[in-house]
C-alpha cells in the first residue's frame, strides 16, 4: 500500500533524532493521522521537544514552541490587535497558535485563562481576538507536555481538557543501548540537522483522508462500543470515556489499520490503541489506587472483560 510506505519513510526519518523509542513515535503519527492531539506525561529532558521538531522537519510543517508559566498570556497564544497610526486602523499580530505544529511545553504550569485559549485552538481549530475569530492553518496539531503531577510549580490539567487529546503518551527513560548511541550520535553535530522532509501538507491530508475511509465493520464498530461502555459501568469508575473518546478511539484504530497496510479495523488495532485514547479520561474513584499501574491494569481487565467479535 503507497500511504503505509510513506508513513514508514516518515517514522524512518524522525528515528534519525529519537532513538529507541519506535512505539511511542508511531502512535505519535497514528494521532496526527487521525486529526487528534497528543499528551505527553514525562520528566523533563528525555527529548519531547526533539520529537516535536523531528515530526516537524519530517512532514514540512511550520512549528511553534512556547514555555508555559503562570505569567504566559492568551494573548501571547491568540495574537493581540494594535493600532496602526498610518492607517487609523487596528492590525492584527499573530501569537504562537498560527503554526502547524505547536509545542505546549509544561501545559499544567499555565493558568485556566490561557489554557482555554488552547482549548478554543485545539477543539475548533481558530482564536478569538477582540471578537473577531480567525482560522488556525491546517494541518494542525499540538503536542503538549506535563510534568507528573505533584511536581514543583504544577496543577493538574482540567478533566475537559485532557479529554481534547486522542493521546496520552510517555517517553521515558531510554534503554543503555540507546543512550550510548545518542550519546555517540551528538559528538558528529545536531542529530535534526540529518532529518530530512519526505512528505508535505498536501500528502499529509491524502494520508488523513484515507485514514478517514478505513472500513469499520458493524461487529468491530459494536465491540468498540462496548469497550467504551465497560468504562461507564465499572464500580471503580467515577467518570467513564465520553462520546468524544469513542469518536477518537475509532479514528486512531483506522490509523492503525492503515499504517499495518489494512483498509478494515480489526479487534486488535482497537485493543492496540484502547489504554492509550482511554487511560487520561477516566475519574477513578477512592477505593482505586489513583496511579498509572492501577489504571493500566484496570484497562487490562476491561479488555479482557469484553469478548472480542469474531470475524470471518
Amino acid at each position: 500500500m503507497r500511504e503505509q510506505e510513506l508513513i514508514q519513510r516518515i517514522l524512518a526519518e524522525v528515528r534519525k533524532a529519537v532513538l529507541g523509542k519506535d512505539t511511542v513515535l508511531a502512535q505519535v503519527l497514528l494521532a496526527i493521522l487521525a486529526r487528534g492531539h497528543v499528551l505527553l506525561e514525562d520528566i523533563p529532558g528525555v527529548g519531547k521537544t526533539t520529537m516535536a521538531l523531528a515530526f516537524s522537519r519530517a512532514l514540512g510543517l511550520r512549528y511553534q514552541r512556547v514555555q508555559f508559566t503562570p505569567d504566559v498570556m492568551p494573548s501571547d497564544l491568540t495574537g493581540f490587535s494594535i493600532f496602526n497610526q498610518e492607517t487609523n486602523a487596528f492590525d492584527y499580530r499573530p501569537g504562537a497558535l498560527m503554526c502547524n505544529l505547536f509545542l505546549a511545553d509544561e501545559l499544567n504550569r499555565a493558568t485556566s485563562r490561557t489554557q482555554s485559549a488552547l482549548l478554543e485552538a485545539m477543539e475548533e481549530g481558530q482564536v478569538t481576538v477582540d471578537g473577531v475569530s480567525r482560522p488556525i492553518g491546517q494541518p494542525f496539531v499540538v503536542i503538549a507536555t506535563q510534568n507528573p503531577v505533584g511536581a514543583a510549580g504544577t496543577q493538574p490539567l482540567p478533566d475537559s481538557q485532557l479529554d481534547r487529546f486522542a493521546l496520552r503518551l510517555s517517553l521515558g527513560y531510554p534503554s543503555h543501548r540507546s543512550e550510548a548511541a545518542m550519546v555517540r550520535q551528538r559528538q558528529t553535530g545536531n542529530p535534526l540537522d540529518r532529518v530530512e522532509q519526505v512528505a508535505d501538507h498536501a500528502q499529509l491530508e491524502q494520508l488523513r483522508q484515507a485514514a478517514d475511509q478505513i472500513y469499520v465493520s458493524d461487529d468491530v464498530l459494536d465491540y468498540l462500543l462496548a469497550l467504551v461502555a465497560a468504562t461507564r459501568q465499572h464500580p471503580l469508575i467515577l467518570q467513564g470515556a465520553s462520546p468524544r473518546a469513542t469518536l477518537a478511539l475509532t479514528c486512531v484504530s483506522r490509523a492503525l489499520a492503515l499504517a499495518s497496510g489494512r483498509d478494515y479495523v480489526l479487534p486488535e488495532d482497537v485493543q492496540a490503541v484502547f489504554p492509550h485514547v482511554i487511560a487520561h479520561r477516566l475519574v477513578l474513584s477512592p477505593k482505586a489506587e489513583d496511579s498509572q499501574p492501577a489504571r493500566d491494569e484496570l484497562l487490562a481487565a476491561l479488555i479482557r472483560g469484553v469478548r472480542p467479535p469474531c470475524l470471518r
